[in-house]
């Protein structure tokens, strides 16, 4: 019984949904301009959890086969014949539809249909161009960058500049992040025939080169928030700093692409979100007067 929670608990992947939620939690915040409702913020993460957790499960129902070639995924529930696929479907659009609904009823429409609407992009079309074409990780980014703005919409914010702001952090932020990644396995890629660059093939320093130029369109889009008054000088400083600090692991990671400079990329990257994250946040509250000596 032990071991098969365990495996319903992989399957739901929630290192993921912990990431989705800390950026649900700070889009929320950052669109308050008031007094906050702890309820809906809850409601907000049960919902969107819920939601997180149906996708995962469609990914890997429908990523079964490939999974099953890859050395890093072949011992994952499904592939491995520990859970069966009709279970795990179920499990997904169970998971996807009461989650929507749970979110429809206890936040807001708009949250529950943008948070909808992440679900089919993430499972239903992200997941299967992954074998049809690399443009997948640009499809994959827009989902990836929607938790912010669930979060926005669950306190009641408007689809504005400022949010787009927000979308627009985590959408260029993903993309150096998932490249270093996609080169590490582009082996693993390649046997599974999933068309993540480079995938095996032989294109020298073109993944790092890509990487670099999304870490260079990162410092100005970084930038943003606080250009629509969401931040101060104390998240620009620090946008600027770890932007720049981003940008020159992803030029080494060019200049020379080896399993090193890769994850040096890779851990930059892990880094620099969730630093970004809670310095905007702070600097949001400093902003409103909310924190002690503001």
């Amino acid at each position: 019984m032990a071991s098969r929670l365990a495996d319903y608990i992989e399957i739901s992947k929630p290192r993921i949904s912990l990431m989705v939620l800390l950026t649900v939690t700070v889009g929320y915040f950052l669109s308050l301009e008031g007094a906050w409702s702890p309820a809906t913020l809850v409601h907000a993460w049960i919902g969107i959890a819920l939601v997180a957790m149906g996708s995962s499960a469609l990914n890997q129902w429908i990523e079964r086969e490939t999974d099953g070639r890859m050395r890093r995924t072949m011992n994952r529930p499904l592939p491995s014949g520990r859970l069966s696929p009709a279970e795990v479907l179920t499990l997904g659009f169970v998971c996807g539809g009461v989650g929507t609904a749970y979110l429809a009823a206890f936040v807001n429409g708009p949250t529950a249909a943008m948070t909808a609407l992440t679900f089919v992009l993430y499972a239903g079309v992200y997941t299967p161009l992954k074998r049809y074409t690399s443009l997948c990780t640009a499809v994959g980014a827009i989902p990836g960058a929607l938790p912010p703005v669930l979060g926005w919409l669950a306190a009641g914010g408007r689809l504005d500049w400022s949010a787009a702001s927000l979308f627009g952090l985590l959408f260029l932020w993903q993309f150096p992040h998932f490249l270093a990644i996609a080169w590490l396995h582009k082996e693993d890629y390649c046997a599974a025939g999933l068309r993540m660059l480079p995938a095996g093939r032989s294109l020298p320093h073109v993944t790092g080169l890509l990487a670099v130029g999304y870490a260079l369109g990162l410092i100005p889009v970084s930038l943003l928030p606080a250009y629509f008054g969401l931040a101060g000088l104390a998240y620009s400083a620090t946008a600027l700093v770890l932007g720049i600090v981003y940008l020159v692991a992803s030029i080494q990671f060019a200049c020379d692409e080896t399993r090193e400079s890769a994850r040096r990329v890779l851990w930059v990257s892990l880094v620099y979100l969730p630093l970004m994250l809670v310095v905007l946040t702070w600097d949001h509250f400093r902003l409103l007067g909310w924190l002690p000596g503001a």
